[in-house]
């Protein structure tokens, strides 16, 4: 009796060849995914608009009419919901991702594909509520005839970056909790605490000068700051050195956290 054994090819070249050769797969994994999100639900897919709105009224309650924070200008239900896009597809695709893998465990244990496949359709999924927020912004913004310049034109260059910061730290911890299941237990505090310390409730031109470089080191501020830059028009100064370290740490992080998954990844079946 012969049996074959298929095992991934350790070179880059081919890994990313794999995955193309996979994308059916792929296509499969997110069709599947947003089908079953919201299956036996009350509310649905109406969940999509409840999460952010919600958020948005509380966190504009508590720093808008409770703390009297400045908005520049803006609107403060625009100042807040316009960060909420960024944050939502960052913390759906982490919380989400971070324990996909485990999930999956049948399908990791059964047969062989690229791994990174199934974090990855985190990320498409978190970005159908982040087209759904979007036009829920789009009414926001009719509601207080608050409109854009030609800077919203950057906003897929943006989610870009969006996009690699979360699943280069969705890679990590994905992984990480391959093998340290407390991770399921870490993942809903980094989102929650991730929360209060990026610039969703509040601008982050509220932090003083001499520290504002070191609150970029959380990606996220850059990542928001940039989305508020192209849809606030001229109410939001970038602050350009932030915002080229949360590029440099978003890469840094992409990078390395395939490097990561890719290094721990034959081991899965194993651990699993």
């Amino acid at each position: 009796m012969h049996e074959i054994i298929i095992e991934p090819d350790k070179s880059v070249k081919h890994y990313w060849r794999e995955l193309w050769q996979y994308r059916g797969l792929f296509y499969f994994l997110t069709w599947r995914d947003l089908l079953v999100r919201y299956k036996q639900t009350v509310f649905g897919i109406a969940w999509s608009v409840l999460r952010p709105v919600l958020t948005m009224l509380i966190l504009t309650v508590v720093f808008g009419k409770i703390a009297h924070l400045p908005s520049g200008g803006t609107p403060y239900p625009i100042l807040v919901f316009v960060a909420m896009l960024p944050w939502q597809f960052f913390s759906s695709t982490l919380t989400v991702g971070g324990t996909s893998i485990v999930t999956h465990s049948n399908m990791i244990t059964k047969i062989y594909f690229p791994r990174l496949i199934i974090p990855t359709t985190s990320m498409v999924v978190s970005l159908v509520d982040f087209a759904i927020s979007f036009v829920l912004l789009l009414v926001l913004m009719i509601v207080y005839g608050f409109w854009p310049n030609s800077k919203i034109f950057v906003l897929p260059l943006l989610l870009i970056l969006a996009a690699m910061t979360s699943l280069g730290i969705g890679y990590w911890v994905t992984a990480l909790n391959v093998k340290y299941r407390d991770f399921r237990y870490i993942i809903p505090f980094l989102v929650q605490f991730g929360l209060y310390i990026s610039p969703v409730g509040f601008s982050s031109a509220l932090v003083p000068d001499a520290w504002r470089l070191i609150y970029s080191l959380n990606p996220m501020v850059g990542v928001i700051d940039g989305f508020r830059w192209a849809l606030l028009g001229n109410q939001i100064v970038l602050y350009i050195p932030g915002f080229i370290l949360s590029i440099v740490l978003s890469m840094i992080l992409f990078i390395s956290g395939i490097w990561f998954f890719r290094k721990t990844e034959r081991s899965f079946a194993d651990i699993i």
